[in-house]
């Protein structure tokens, strides 16, 4: 039996762990041939050991998106083995401190910039000659409901990932009339290393896992998927065309 993603080429970022992890796992399973992209070189093996016992195959990159000009490297190294990328998941992401705003440093909230905004961006200009060589090119990027709520003492967090939404819908309409969709997922609180750093007193037990969320993920990879400038919203099981900001349905 076909694989619904057989022969197409998927890259994700923070790939070691939690919502990428599952993600390039969930993305190899369903026939993608993976480029997993994280910092941790053995997050990255145990990775590839997990895809291959599955039976699928995947390239390790490790790679800091702090280095933006890898992230160059990185698109015309996969420009001249694949010629083209069908698939791009921009998940990696950090949290940064939870304090007051006049509290924050420069340097903190410039890390947080520099992976939530500047890396994506980065992403955006090197990826897209690949994307629109694909049939299909599908773009989607990890956004969190903290963009909107603009919560207290989560500053940088909400504020990068505000820019990243703002990004994503940018791309959307500049790619409306071509192969490439992009679309913004957000899971919501999910069992993640992350979401157990910035409320240590949750219970990890109540929330869903990085797998759960990642099944709902790759629908939105796939060719089949032909809606643009959407924001899921894994939580509630629907969708915001943020192209026609008016329009709410149920998938």
């Amino acid at each position: 039996m076909t694989k619904p993603l057989a022969d197409r080429t998927a890259l994700v970022t923070g790939a070691s762990r939690g919502i990428g992890y599952a993600t390039a796992r969930a993305l190899a399973r369903a026939g993608a041939h993976v480029i997993a992209v994280a910092r941790t070189q053995g997050g990255l093996e145990e990775l590839d050991d997990a895809i291959r016992a599955e039976g699928g195959t995947a390239t390790l990159v490790p790679l800091n998106l702090t280095d933006f000009e890898g992230i160059a490297r990185l698109g015309a190294a996969l420009n001249e083995r694949h010629g083209k990328l069908d698939i791009l998941v921009g998940n990696a992401g950090v949290a940064g401190p939870s304090s007051p705003l006049g509290h924050i440093d420069l340097k903190p909230w410039n890390d947080v910039m520099a992976i939530n905004v500047n890396a994506n961006f980065q992403l955006i200009r090197c990826m897209e000659p690949l994307l629109i060589h694909s049939d299909a090119g599908r773009a989607v990027f990890i956004t969190s409901g903290t963009a909107s709520k603009a919560s207290a003492y989560r500053g940088p967090y909400a504020a990068s990932k505000a820019a990243l939404e703002a990004l994503a819908r940018v791309w959307a309409h500049e790619t409306q009339n071509s192969t490439i969709r992009v679309n913004l997922f957000n899971p919501g609180p999910i069992r993640t290393h992350m979401r157990a750093i910035v409320m240590p007193g949750e219970d990890p037990l109540t929330l869903d896992t990085p797998e759960q969320a990642a099944e709902y993920i790759v629908p939105l990879c796939g060719p089949k998927w032909t809606e643009t400038g959407i924001l899921f919203d894994y939580r509630t099981k629907s969708v915001m065309n943020f192209c026609q900001p008016s329009a709410r349905h149920h998938p």
